[in-house]
């Protein structure tokens, strides 16, 4: 299975999201946190199966949530660039470098 690098600003924004849905009902920010572990594990194992959303990245809608993965399917490596809600600024990830 292909290793994962995660931009650190995806554990930020991991981590408010989580806090968020956890103040919103007791385990909802844990119910996230296993829909993206899910998400990312099937990103994993089928890296090229979602369509190419920008600059040659890849987009994984989450179930349940309205947040979708941003990753590159790199040679040996899938690179997370962003945790991004749907209603935020969509391109407001791009800049970010590894």
């Amino acid at each position: 299975m292909l290793q994962v690098e995660v931009h650190p600003e995806v554990y930020k924004e991991l981590e408010q999201s989580r806090a968020w849905y956890e103040n919103q009902a007791k385990r909802l920010g844990i119910e996230f946190l296993d829909e993206v572990d899910r998400a990312i594990d099937l990103i994993r194992k089928f890296p090229n199966t979602w369509s190419l959303y920008c600059e040659g990245c890849r987009r994984f809608l989450i179930h349940r949530f309205p947040f979708a993965i941003i990753f590159r399917n790199e040679k040996n490596k899938i690179r997370l660039f962003a945790l991004m809600h749907l209603s935020r600024r969509s391109g407001y990830w791009k800049h970010r470098k590894f």
